[in-house]
């Protein structure tokens, strides 16, 4: 590991600078204010570890702040789930705050606002206001209520706090600049009404204030000096001084708003409404599914604290937005389990294995190492005996020659045990492999030192003992979204794109030194991957959740699918070559196979819209995927490149590129009414008998 000093990063630098220009050491404070309307996710735990990151390099208090303005989505389930998340994690707050706590106070700044004639009553309806509040490019008006006098707005603004209008009648708002080229500082809501009960102040409330005339005052009153939010408050923070400004006194430390990239992570969500929804249709078991990327469900699926604080060090406080990897996720995790947790031995598809030539009576416990990269982890022991059971996809009766595990004729090893011999096997009337009949060697026991025992085989395996096995429920999770950017796709909805086995349940057989595990005990099952033991086991059934394999499976997945659709390309090659019929009938069926087991949607977008340019190979590809691909329709692609897709293919040199977009235009009606002075023009020059019969069959 290098010795120098990490550099800092730009909140740091900021932080130093505010020292240097003369900010006290004991006036840098800081908050985590999240809102207590869902569960906090991995995406709140990058701001988590920055804010109490900094709290612990600059020997600072950190609060945390509930920023509890909306009683219609906040609940006391979820404060709990924060304040839970945030002990795990292992940060300790200086004090526990709630912007309800200011609510009287909050109250008398906007009376006084309005008595300074920078605040005002609104009775307009909500689009009546979006209307006079203009556009980006086209400044808003004044609204009808923007000039009643102080005494009319506090007798109604009064009145709105005492429950005496109903909701969305009246809004208090800032009287600001409707002309501003950021609309939010055009007029903005302060407090809306609301009778809802509030799981702090109950019904002494029937107005709450907005979240960004709150968040900023209350960091005023809690004497923060750098308030960290992320990039989409930029174009709040205008409005953030704005507010301050109403309020501030020059003996007071004055908040200063900073903004960094938040965490974004492909395969996911990370919308709370979005995470919310899947809870609520129950596509997901709760917030705590081990597939959510809540901080509970990963802690469920057997994260470890550790694992999420490396990973939110590694991928550092950015000012640009950017996309990570959940592979390196995994990574931080499989690099914290492969230190700590122990290794045991699990048969998840059993196959029976027999030892013809051990003792039927015979039963050993042997010596098996708990953890290679822990000195300290020690031994424990295993039993073994005639009977076993090994994982099914490690034997073939008949291998091909890099098959290096068992199968009739060849040696392997039996983890911690012996070196074993493939012999025959026993079928059932349908052909299907019940038990496989293996001899041992009783001289090449591991750990003894004999000259068989340091022979040589081709690999080593698993297994447990039939006898002495413990049945147990595995939960085999995956991710929950089959694309890597489900909720970006125009005209797409993200449920669209849930991973239809993100969840597997089985039954397997573990070593019996499982017997008495603790929920939340984390292991390594040999070759298998990491798992953990689920808060639902009970006595008598013990359920494991599988954490993360031992390779990155998504990745090699990925990888697959970039080299297959590579593959295809040059098929496609071969197959405009090809003048066999049948043997181009062969190379179609293999292409379209081949497009067909293609799951990553962006793949299939981006590899489409690639392959839209003057040549003719390229066009057929396109056009075939379009044609053949289930995972992606006409509507997917921009319309501007299908258009050019259509256009450049109706003029290729090749039928088969013609006839396919003809094809596609039918399913796209948008299009094909576009292009049908194109089609008429083919129509009348077109020599190739199929797509002459083709158009003739058109109705334009």
């Amino acid at each position: 590991m290098s010795t120098e000093e990490k550099s800092l990063h730009f909140i740091e630098q900021i932080i130093e600078d505010s020292l240097t220009n003369g900010l006290p050491q004991d006036k840098l404070r800081f908050r985590f204010p999240p809102e207590p309307n869902g569960y906090l996710h991995i995406g709140h735990a990058k701001s988590i570890c920055l804010n109490f990151g900094l709290g612990l390099k600059y020997n600072a208090p950190v609060n945390l702040r509930f920023d509890d303005t909306n009683p219609a989505k906040e609940e006391q389930e979820y404060v709990d789930a924060i304040k839970e998340d945030l002990k795990w994690l292992g940060f300790n707050w200086s004090q526990e705050l709630y912007s309800s706590d200011y609510f009287q106070q909050l109250y008398e700044w906007a009376v006084s606002m309005i008595k300074n004639g920078k605040a005002y009553v609104d009775s307009q309806s909500s689009e009546d206001m979006a209307i006079q509040k203009g556009t980006p490019t086209q400044p808003g008006v004044d609204g009808p209520y923007r000039n009643r006098s102080i005494e009319e707005n506090l007798a109604l603004f009064e009145a709105m706090k005492n429950g005496d209008y109903p909701e969305g009648s009246h809004v208090l708002r800032a009287k600001i600049d409707m002309a501003s080229t950021n609309m939010l500082m055009r007029d903005p809501l302060m407090y809306r009404i609301l009778h809802r009960h509030h799981h702090r102040t109950g019904n002494d409330w029937n107005i709450y204030p907005m979240y960004d005339y709150a968040h900023g005052e209350s960091d005023y009153l809690e004497q923060i000096s750098h308030s960290i939010c992320t990039l989409e408050f930029v174009m709040h923070r205008e409005l953030y001084n704005w507010f301050l400004d109403q309020i501030y006194d020059v003996n007071n430390v004055r908040p200063h708003q900073y903004e960094f990239a938040r965490l974004n992570l492909n395969y996911t969500v990370m919308s709370k409404r979005k995470l919310l929804q899947l809870v609520q249709e129950n596509i997901v078991n709760g917030w705590d599914d081990p597939r959510m990327p809540t901080i509970s469900g990963l802690r469920r699926r057997g994260y470890t604290a550790a694992s999420i604080r490396k990973f939110c060090d590694i991928i550092g406080v950015a000012k640009r937005e950017n996309v990570i990897d959940y592979s390196l996720l995994e990574f931080c995790l499989r690099e914290d389990l492969n230190k700590t947790a122990p290794r045991v031995m699990a048969v998840l598809d059993p196959i029976k294995l027999v030892i013809t030539n051990y003792p039927d009576d015979k039963e050993e416990w042997l010596e098996a190492e708990n953890n290679q990269e822990d000195e300290r982890a020690g031994f424990r022991k295993v039993p073994f005996s005639k009977e076993l059971y090994i994982e099914r996809e490690d034997f073939l009766e008949e291998a091909p020659a890099k098959f290096f595990r068992l199968s009739v004729g060849k040696e392997v090893r039996l983890k911690n045990a012996y070196i074993i011999k493939g012999e025959s096997v026993i079928k059932d009337a349908a052909g299907t492999i019940t038990e496989i009949h293996v001899t041992y060697d009783e001289d090449s026991k591991s750990g003894s030192g004999s000259e068989a025992s340091q022979r040589k085989v081709a690999g080593t395996l698993h297994w447990v003992t039939i006898k002495h096995a413990l049945e147990v429920e595995v939960r085999l999770y995956d991710r929950l979204f089959i694309d890597e950017a489900p909720d970006s796709h125009k005209e797409k909805n993200f449920l669209e794109f849930m991973n239809p086995n993100s969840l597997q349940v089985i039954k397997g057989f573990v070593e019996p030194s499982l017997a008495t595990v603790q929920a939340g005990d984390k292991f390594q099952f040999q070759r298998l991957g990491y798992f953990n033991v689920d808060k639902d086991s009970v006595a008598g059934k013990i359920i494991f959740n599988k954490t993360v394999g031992l390779k990155d499976a998504w990745e090699e997945k990925g990888k697959k699918e970039e080299n297959l659709l590579m593959n295809t390309q040059k098929e496609i090659n071969k197959y405009v070559k090809e003048k066999e019929e049948s043997n181009a009938l062969l190379l179609l069926n293999s292409i379209v196979d081949n497009i067909k087991s293609i799951d990553n949607y962006s793949l299939i977008i981006q590899t489409i819209t690639k392959n839209i340019k003057n040549d003719n190979n390229s066009l057929l590809f396109s056009n075939l995927i379009l044609k053949h691909s289930d995972k992606v329709k006409v509507k997917d692609i921009e319309e501007e490149a299908l258009t050019k897709l259509y256009s450049m293919s109706l003029k290729s040199q090749l039928a088969a590129v013609r006839i396919l977009a003809i094809e596609n235009l039918q399913n796209d009606l948008s299009n094909f009414s576009l292009l049908a002075n194109n089609l008429e023009e083919l129509k009348k020059n077109e020599k190739n008998e199929k797509v002459i019969q083709l158009l003739t069959h058109l109705k334009f």
